[in-house]
């Protein structure tokens, strides 16, 4: 007894002494502490979103209200008071995050409908070369009732279709409920279409008709609409003004218009990394902010009588602070456009109270607005991407501050064109590893020059570009944009001109398998702690970041993958590349797939490259082989008697029924309607299934069948 006394005695001091350990640690980054409140509120909204099943919303306002007070009780107990307000953020975001869900919940179609006239104003409108991509708000569909018509429907017109936003248009169209992902754990856009309030897809059968002709009626003019109209018309007069692709591109950076962008354009900005600059965020609302703020305080300060009597600096910062907010207009006011525009106003309104802002707590701040007001955006690449990028620079420019600053004094031109060129560098390099990281879980792709390309780009977007393009934005009403335009053009052509070049170099893009989920949030922790923590400690976050890549290789990637239409399937083949059963169907998916098990092209499973299929194929269906298992492919019912009796795996794309009981896995055409793609392991000892719904659970974005 003496001996265990003994041992817990001095159990109980080495956790006395940890624990004293983690407290002093922690006091000591008391002044960090408010930085991690985004974190630990988003890591509640991530909790909610994981989920397999829908909760009470009474459970997350019960911990809420638990936590606070514990809290409370704890209030002199500075460590455990700190714990139960972490536990609090982390509830107050999923219930955030759940009362959102419920405010947007609108009807969804609930199977598709071949043809049928469909009546609704645009609201949105993308021009493209298929034809122009619509939503329609508040729309009639003629077989449906209204308590079962979606509030928005997206809609693929055919081409040489005029609308404009604003415009009441009916058309002969056909409807489909929006998409399930293309496999399990893919890109969710039923749930990114269920918080936009979309009910239906579809593309059109026929021309479009205004709704006059077809009853007289009109659309309903809000301000989002008269917004969203001022920024179609902005577009197509820099279009007009600088025809091509550089017209396409300026109506991109000045009202976030990128619809005309060719596809090979967009496609040599990302292989090259300069995809950042079509994207209206920090450096290019940091720039008209900064040229309205030095343009206007340089023109008051140039009237002496305005100069000596009137603080020029504020009216200068508030000049700025409008201009930045009605450039978050007409740049649609996406996720990166949300949180520049608050790090933007945050630093001006600092000017204007005479404070000085801290970076960090302002991202912190730009982070919290973003997610109360729209929650769902934490699961997004843009979102993530975003802050990852503004994190990492200003914790790296937070570090090297005084060092820089140091350097800098006292330097002459040379030395300050050095130091310009040197912190793009620096920019590149850091904000291209921390969205790089991102990228790998949405894209399975790194571009390996983004250096090189931002180098000789983001300079001449900054000091030629932007200033160009704020003046023709400026001369538009009186219509002279042209003369602004036209110089614009030049940069864009140069931008373009590097981006071909770079993204042509041998090895511009690595792609990899897509980092799982899992991997994904060990590295956002381990980035966070390294970015956000300080001291020596800071630098256990690279064990998170290392932890995070190794689960790309340790990832077991599914050996079959099938549709839930059944049209499609791909099977691994001897090489570890996926192999497809036709090139011409469902490319979207094939597309999906090849792209999360980083493969280029897609290759067909019938044709491995002169290599020996391990697919074997008849009129009735097809028999692969793999680790010694024999899996049947059934697109007859005749085949059931052959293939079920050998007791395979059965994969049916027609209904099986009770024909095939002799096989000890059968996934039938119901199973396939019912629950989405599947993606099925096969190993030496179990075969592991998992299917799209199985995956998400039974959310109120995820179509329920019988």
């Amino acid at each position: 007894m003496s001996a265990l006394g003994a041992s817990e005695s001095e159990f109980r001091a080495v956790w006395c002494a940890v624990v004293a350990r983690v407290e002093a640690l922690s006091a000591a980054q008391r002044d960090r502490w408010p930085l991690w409140t985004p974190v630990l509120f988003g890591a509640g909204i991530a909790a909610y979103f994981s989920l397999r099943f829908e909760p009470s919303p009474w459970w997350a306002a019960s911990a809420l209200a638990c936590s606070l007070g514990a809290a409370w009780a704890c209030r002199h107990a500075v460590f455990a008071r700190a714990l139960f307000v972490a536990l609090a953020l982390a509830c107050a975001g999923f219930l955030v995050a759940q009362l959102q869900t419920h405010r947007v919940a609108a009807p969804v179609l609930v199977k598709p409908i071949k043809a049928v006239m469909v009546t609704g104003q645009v609201v949105q409108l993308e021009r493209a070369l298929k034809g122009p991509r619509v939503i329609l708000d508040n729309p009639v569909v003629r077989r449906l009732v209204p308590a079962a018509t979606p509030d928005r429907i997206r809609l693929r017109l055919r081409r040489g279709d005029e609308v404009g936003v604003g415009d009441r248009i009916s058309v002969l169209a056909r409807l489909s409920p929006p998409p399930a992902p293309a496999m399990p754990g893919a890109y969710d856009f039923q749930r990114r279409a269920w918080f936009s309030r979309i009910g239906a897809v579809g593309f059109a059968l026929g021309h479009v008709k205004p709704v006059d002709e077809v009853s007289g009626g009109g659309g309903v003019v809000t301000a989002a609409i008269k917004l969203a109209t001022l920024r179609q018309a902005m577009a197509d007069r820099i279009r007009g003004a600088l025809p091509g692709e550089s017209g396409a591109i300026a109506a991109a950076l000045i009202v976030g218009d990128r619809s005309g962008i060719p596809e090979d354009t967009v496609q040599a900005l990302r292989d090259s990394g300069l995809a950042h600059l079509l994207a209206i965020s920090g450096l290019h609302l940091g720039l008209v902010a900064t040229i309205l703020f030095f343009g206007v305080r340089f023109l008051l300060a140039s009237c002496e009588p305005i100069a000596l009597r009137l603080p020029i600096k504020k009216i200068a910062a508030m000049a700025a602070l409008v201009g930045a907010f009605i450039y978050l207009l007409l740049a649609g006011a996406t996720v990166p456009t949300q949180r520049a525009f608050i790090m933007t106003g945050i630093v001006l309104f600092a000017v204007l109270v005479d404070r000085t802002a801290l970076s960090l707590r302002l991202v912190a701040w730009a982070a919290m607005i973003v997610l109360v007001l729209s929650p769902d955006v934490l699961l997004s690449a843009s979102f993530q991407m975003s802050f990852a990028a503004v994190v990492a620079l200003v914790a790296v420019y937070e570090a090297l501050r005084e060092p820089l600053r140091d350097w800098l004094r006292g330097g002459g031109p040379g030395r300050k064109l050095s130091f310009y060129f040197a912190g793009v560098a620096i920019s590149t390099i850091v904000a291209g590893a921390a969205t790089g990281l991102i990228a790998l879980h949405h894209f399975g792709r790194i571009t390996q020059f983004g250096l090189v390309a931002n180098l000789a780009a983001v300079p001449i977007a900054s000091f030629w570009i932007m200033p160009w393009g704020v003046l023709g934005a400026a001369l538009m009403p009186f219509g002279l944009e042209k003369v602004a335009l036209v110089p614009m053009g030049w940069g864009i052509e140069w931008i373009v001109a590097v981006a071909r070049t770079v993204a042509g170099w041998p090895g511009a893009v690595a792609t990899l398998p897509v980092l799982p989920a899992a991997g994904l949030v060990s590295i956002v922790l381990g980035g966070l702690w390294l970015c956000l923590w300080q001291d020596r400690v800071r630098l256990l976050g690279c064990l998170g970041i290392i932890g995070g890549l190794l689960a790309i290789p340790l990832t077991d990637r599914p050996d079959i993958l099938i549709t839930g239409n059944g049209k499609l399937m791909a099977v691994r083949l001897a090489d570890g590349a996926l192999g497809l059963s036709s090139g011409k169907t469902e490319r979207f998916a094939s597309k999906i797939w090849m792209e999360r098990d980083g493969q280029t092209t897609p290759r067909l499973w019938d044709a491995a490259q002169g290599t020996a299929a391990p697919v074997a194929c008849d009129g009735l269906g097809c028999v692969y082989r793999h680790a010694g298992r024999h899996i049947a492919f059934i697109k007859d019912a005749r085949a059931f008697v052959d293939d079920c009796r050998q007791g395979w795996i059965v994969i049916s794309s027609v209904p099986a029924r009770r024909a095939c009981r002799g096989a000890a896995l059968t996934i039938d055409r119901f199973d396939l309607w019912r629950h989405g793609a599947h993606a099925i392991w096969i190993g030496k000892d179990a075969v592991t299934v998992k299917s799209v719904r199985a995956d998400r659970g039974d959310r109120p974005w995820t179509a329920r069948r019988p």
